[in-house]
């Protein structure tokens, strides 16, 4: 159908994106040596890059509500690429530190106004899917692909390769339907009361993807000694690209039983991860079956926002990209601190155990069906 390549093209940009901030976890050894920075100040970066996403979809959203819907995919789009050409360029750690800043905020941008538009061209659940692959591949691929192409050819390389993915993204995204300018801005307020009665769903997003980066960021080392990891990092990225693609086809019509019945699921699989991790066929199986659980469940709450905020089009994408980030920050810091303490998968447990009785309290917003109907496809 018609819809289908701009909706990729703007799948192929979120990948882009993506890459960019997952490469950095095989960048950060380089980095150091190079400009010489202590790998403390190195892995600044990944901070800085989730800072400036959690902060940027609102802001950059609400500065977007006046511009056309191209121009202002195109701006965000053209500033993250101007930010890989610098930090490819720089020899001072503060000028890289402080592209990622302005990468993750173009990055965050650039979402909050595709989830808008690809929810213009197809079923939310569908629009959110394809989306989302794109960040489960660049999952897939970001950190090995970061840490080859350090090996090869220098960390620099990768902000090369990541500028040249946005080339073919740009001729995709004037394909994307246009709005007109000049969307006043006392509708801001209008939005954002919208959004109020949506505060739980979006504390429900921000718990599952904390639980799901909270393992992440330390899955390689709780894998070393076990299983190969890339093999275990692998299959983590392509259990979560086959949930967000489940999800995007069943999300839209039966969103109150995959939280219902995947979230216990998702509980039941990292206590067994936290009680099985020293086998290596139990931590490939589960790598895969948490990521395809973490992925589904967190995809279907997203959805939601989107089916029940039709009155906010421009701050509903803005709101979902700052809840996603905002638990892919809190998660590693939480599980980090309690690191040597407790597992990164009891970590888990318990934040997806409050993700539970979240749910079980908004039982009626994440089955109810929304006041206007998204334009299926």
């Amino acid at each position: 159908m018609e819809f289908r390549v701009p909706l990729h093209f703007l799948a192929l940009a979120v990948f882009a994106m993506g890459t960019s901030e997952f490469m950095l976890a095989g960048l950060v050894p380089g980095i150091a040596a190079a400009l010489g920075v202590s790998l403390a100040q190195a892995g600044y970066l990944t901070s800085a890059f989730a800072l400036g996403m959690v902060a940027g979809a609102p802001l950059m959203a609400a500065l977007a509500r006046s511009w056309r819907r191209r121009t202002a995919l195109l701006c965000f789009l053209a500033l993250f690429a101007a930010t890989h050409v610098i930090g490819g360029l720089t020899t001072s750690f503060a000028v890289l530190l402080g592209t990622r800043v302005l990468a993750a905020v173009a990055n965050a941008g650039f979402l909050a106004v595709a989830l808008s538009a690809a929810t213009g061209l197809a079923r939310p659940g569908r629009a959110l899917a394809v989306l989302l692959g794109g960040t489960t591949v660049a999952c897939i691929a970001g950190v090995p692909g970061g840490a080859l192409l350090d090996a090869a050819f220098g960390w620099r390389s990768a902000f090369w390769v990541v500028a040249l993915l946005c080339l073919p993204a740009f001729a995709g995204v004037w394909r994307i339907p246009d709005t007109p300018a000049g969307a006043k801005v006392e509708g801001l307020r209008a939005e954002l009361a919208e959004l109020r009665p949506l505060t739980g769903v979006l504390v429900l997003a921000a718990l599952v993807n904390a639980a799901t980066f909270g393992v992440f960021t330390y899955l390689a080392p709780l894998a070393a000694g076990v299983a190969p990891v890339p093999v275990v990092l692998g299959a983590f990225g392509v259990g979560c690209f086959a949930g967000v693609t489940a999800a995007g086809r069943f999300a839209d019509r039966w969103p109150g039983r995959i939280v219902a019945i995947g979230g216990p699921l998702l509980l039941a699989g990292w206590i067994a991860a936290a009680l099985a991790a020293h086998i290596p066929a139990a931590l490939l199986g589960l790598a895969f079956v948490q990521g395809a659980l973490s992925f589904a469940v967190g995809s279907t709450v997203i959805t939601r926002i989107l089916h029940l905020a039709t009155g906010a089009p421009t701050m509903a994408g803005a709101s979902a990209t700052a809840a996603l980030n905002g638990g892919a920050t809190a998660g590693p810091v939480v599980a980090g601190a309690l690191l040597g303490v407790v597992s990164p998968f009891w970590v888990a447990a318990g934040v997806v155990a409050a993700a539970l009785v979240v749910a079980l309290v908004l039982r009626r917003q994440l089955t109810r069906a929304p006041g206007v109907s998204p334009r299926r496809v």
